[in-house]
């Protein structure tokens, strides 16, 4: 898994017509340096979409930092909050700005970056249009080291100038474009930074260039630039502007590569569905063919008498009633239960076992004294049985319930 890192230019250097080219880093997510070099954006299309993230580091000079404090509010609130507490301190409507803040600091104080919503809106959604997995937004200056008591710069070269960034505490910072001249860049730096000693990071071939410029600068130490730092800056920065976005930035494109998947999953909830329902329709058809034929047997058998029950249950009533008024004892019925218990219980060593017979449900309950009847004989008991069409269960110790077996061998 990979992450890609942009560098965009500032947009006043877009503006003047100069043709753009971006410092980009594919990093390992290890922190390894797979790849960099400079491009511009429209031909990083294949490293875009490869990447499973894309953290566009956004020019010092098009994003604002401001200090504000704010009563502790949850995040739905703050985000409605911002604009009124950053009004004061932008020129024009904060609703055309995208407002994201850091957490609150000991004294309650956040930061809030603030970049014109058209302008981020344009960046976000041509790194969506490439197939860019997940884009993330950090200000540039706060992917610069964070120094306590001094303050960091970098003086990045692009086509139409300088795009000079400084960071002066661990939330403040900023930047601006400036023309192609090497000492007056230095002497405004030295100048915005005032007293505090500073460290400017620049590449290898123009730190050389730079070097007896700087020596002239009092406080004024060059480091050489490279992507480790802006790529620990960028993690660790505490703030994402896409977020801010909404539907706009990076989850409008997370919701199209779900389109389809979630459209294919409906259509076949929706099949499986309507199938069910069929099946459900055929079911129910021919229970009602079944019902109406047993009905209509019932009546052919029993034409006077009137059909209060299930006619399968009634009919059953029927036949054993019919076969009580013949002097046909049921299988279930007291009498043959009784008869064939009493038969079976010759098998056993003794016969005074039973301390209470009671007949209920179609079945014998039968109490049994304690310490009379062991294992061995309980094996004999249900075998005698069994050769009767009987079953003997045994709910608890002690307690047994005969019944007749069903059709299958079964209780």
């Amino acid at each position: 898994m990979t992450t890609l890192f942009i560098r965009y230019p500032a947009k006043a250097s877009v503006d003047s017509g100069a043709a753009q080219t971006c410092p980009f880093a594919l990093v390992g997510d290890g922190g390894n340096l797979l790849q960099q070099g400079v491009s511009p954006l429209g031909n990083l299309a294949d490293m875009v979409a490869s990447a499973r993230r894309v953290t566009l580091l956004l020019a010092a000079a098009d994003t604002t930092l401001l200090r504000v404090k704010a009563p502790p509010l949850s995040a739905s609130r703050l985000k409605a909050a911002l604009p009124a507490l950053v009004e004061e301190q932008v020129l024009g409507d904060p609703n055309d700005c995208v407002l994201a803040a850091t957490a609150a600091d000991d004294e309650g104080l956040r930061t809030v970056a603030v970049v014109q919503r058209a302008w981020l809106e344009v960046l976000v959604k041509a790194l969506l249009a490439q197939g860019a997995q997940a884009v993330s937004v950090v200000p540039s200056q706060l992917c610069l080291p964070f120094q306590p008591g001094a303050v960091s710069a970098a003086l990045v070269a692009g086509d139409a100038g300088y795009d000079l960034m400084m960071r002066q505490s661990q939330f403040e910072g900023l930047g601006m474009t400036l023309p192609a001249q090497p000492q007056a860049a230095l002497q405004t730096l030295r100048a915005l930074a005032g007293e505090q000693p500073v460290t400017l990071y620049l590449p290898a071939a123009q730190k050389a260039q730079f070097a007896s410029l700087a020596a002239a600068i009092p406080h004024l130490t060059l480091e050489e630039d490279h992507w480790a730092h802006w790529v620990a800056g960028a993690r660790g920065a505490g703030l994402d502007l896409a977020p801010a976005l909404g539907n706009n930035g990076a989850s409008a494109r997370a919701w199209q590569r779900w389109r389809w998947p979630v459209r294919i999953a409906v259509v076949a909830l929706l099949i499986n569905v309507v199938g069910v329902n069929i099946e459900w329709l055929r079911l129910r058809g021919e229970a009602k063919v079944v019902g109406q034929s047993m009905v209509q047997t019932f009546k052919s058998v029993y034409p006077k008498e009137p059909l209060v029950a299930a006619p399968m249950d009634q009919m059953t009533r029927n036949i054993r009633l019919a076969k009580a008024n013949s002097g046909e004892a049921g299988g279930d019925e007291f009498v043959t239960l009784s008869a064939a218990f009493g038969e079976a219980l010759n098998v056993l060593p003794r016969k005074d076992v039973i301390a209470t017979l009671e007949y209920k449900e179609h079945a014998l309950l039968v109490k049994v004294k304690p310490n009379t009847v062991d294992a061995a004989a309980m094996q004999q008991l249900r075998a005698a049985l069994a050769g009767r069409k009987l079953d003997l269960l045994e709910p608890t110790p002690g307690a047994w319930k005969i019944q007749p077996l069903t059709a299958g061998g079964k209780t």
